[in-house]
């Protein structure tokens, strides 16, 4: 069977070892207080919640050294956290662990506008790296909804993307190199300041490992100079078909926008009755936002193949905005499109799912289906662009039985993704949210060709255990699908 997370030990001696903590690090670096702690019990998946024992806050490589050697030396679980905002349980602490907080560790140590490049630790603000060279026309390119407060170390462990990830790639297209803390606590140097380097991309080896491989302490981003032109169109259908439809045309014709965004009228409502943009129309079924970018002349020879194609697909209006205040306001109703959704329920269940763009049409075909016949509404917002979905399923946590109804819910949701052709996740990370799906994709021997990749750098399972690979005991879809013998031979790990 997969390993199961570390042996923990509930008699340990918690005073003793914040001691030793405070004697290493100092008693500022150490949180310790049961209320304070709560802080720290979940990140932005609040379904699942769990206090870590103690929190240490470093703000430098060699104190995250000390930290990680500490928990080594006494045979401590650690998880990484960075500004708790990931979506998959990523930072979820595991009973009785340390959790290493990155927050303190806010510097941007670098900028080198010559060779178009940023070196940052992981705490810095994503949006901080763009206002730190924006004056200098640049901009860093992956753009999170969140990125207003997620952090750079975050968006590195869970390989996030954002609204340009379709032009331009997620985190991994834009991390030249990284120092970590690797779960022994040394200190490697992955990658550099160029954009190929000789030997294994161990580079692309630990971003989107989801703190299982160690801690980014520094890390060297690519920053892009900022295009000459920008236009951003609002399509608005009356049916969300046929705005998946016009996707794959826009993508077929050749044509590969900054980003491409699609939001359902549910999403559309909850954003105009929050944010108040009136800018959405609300009784469109669905919405299209497409951002152009490039020189003037390919900007327009875009939009006018983008407004042909949309309009050829059903749309019933199209709007343009050439100009900056214009299109923030157009993209800020995107951005605030999961803030929004508590306006029409107490709680929802987020997924991550990926499909192939020519199956847009199909698969939200079949997720409404799903909505009617579960009895839960399903809100979506997503990067259409790259097929990444983003369904919110609305519940209230407060009736028994209902998270557990909605994340049934939600996995078949990536089930659907998965028969597709596509994946469970597109820039959430795996975390402990979708572990036990795991399989769904891969069969035992991809499992246990990571699983080998991550005992190599990992030997004792202390880096944020619990994480990413399904366990017999903490899944039980893997438990299920052990005994019918889809898990034959993962009993060598």
């Amino acid at each position: 069977m997969l390993a199961e997370s570390p042996t923990l030990t509930t008699d340990r001696d918690w005073r003793a070892i914040t001691r030793q903590f405070q004697t290493e690090l100092g008693a500022d670096r150490v949180v310790r207080r049961k209320e304070e702690l709560i802080t720290y019990e979940c990140d932005g998946l609040t379904s699942y919640r769990e206090k870590p024992a103690l929190v240490v806050l470093p703000r430098s490589t060699d104190e995250v050294a000390i930290a990680v050697k500490l928990c080594d030396r006494l045979g401590l679980p650690w998880v990484a956290r960075g500004a708790g905002t990931g979506l998959s349980g990523g930072a979820l602490p595991v009973e009785q662990c340390v959790a290493i907080v990155t927050a303190r560790m806010r510097e941007i140590i670098q900028v080198d506008l010559n060779n178009q490049r940023v070196i940052v630790q992981p705490g810095v603000i994503n949006n901080w790296v763009t206002q730190a060279v924006s004056g200098a026309g640049f901009y860093y390119a992956p753009d999170p909804s969140s990125q207003i407060v997620c952090s750079i170390g975050g968006n590195v462990a869970e390989n996030s993307g954002g609204v340009h990830c379709l032009k331009y790639g997620a985190t991994t297209n834009h991390v030249l190199g990284v120092k970590i803390v690797t779960p022994n606590g040394e200190i490697v140097d992955l990658g550099g300041e160029i954009s190929e380097m000789p030997g294994y991309d161990l580079t692309g080896l630990f971003v989107g490992s989801e703190g299982t491989l160690g801690i980014a302490t520094e890390v060297t981003l690519r920053i892009l100079k900022a295009p000459e032109t920008i236009c951003v169109l609002l399509a608005d259908f009356t049916s969300i078909e046929a705005a998946g439809q016009a996707v794959g045309e826009i993508t077929r014709a050749g044509i590969i926008p900054g980003g491409m965004e699609i939001m359902d009228n549910l999403s559309i409502n909850a954003v105009e009755d929050v944010v108040k943009l009136n800018c959405y129309p609300r009784d469109a079924a669905a919405i299209l936002l497409v951002e152009l970018d490039g020189s003037p002349v390919e900007v327009q020879a875009d939009r006018d193949r983008v407004e042909a194609l949309c309009r050829a697909n059903g749309a019933r209006s199209i709007t343009a905005a050439t100009d900056a205040e214009t299109r923030a306001k157009l993209w800020k109703g995107r951005k605030a499109a999961f803030a929004a959704a508590g306006h029409m329920s107490p709680d929802y269940y987020v997924q991550d799912g990926v499909i192939p763009r020519t199956r847009l049409a199909e698969v939200l075909k079949e997720m409404a289906e799903l909505s009617e016949r579960s009895g839960y509404k399903i809100a979506n917002v997503f990067h259409a662009g790259d097929g990444n979905l983003h369904p919110l399923v609305l519940y209230d946590n407060k009736i028994p039985g209902e998270l557990e109804a909605v994340e049934a819910v939600g996995g078949e949701i990536l089930k659907l993704c998965v028969r597709v052709g596509g994946s469970i996740s597109g820039e959430h990370g795996i975390g402990a949210d979708k572990r036990c799906y795991m399989p769904q994709m891969f069969n035992a021997i991809d499992l246990e060709t990571m699983f080998w990749v991550n005992r190599a750098l990992n030997p004792h399972g202390l880096a944020n255990p619990g994480k990413i690979f399904p366990t017999p005991r903490t899944c039980g879809e893997a438990a299920m699908a052990q005994k019918s013998q889809e898990f034959k031979g993962l009993d060598r790990f």
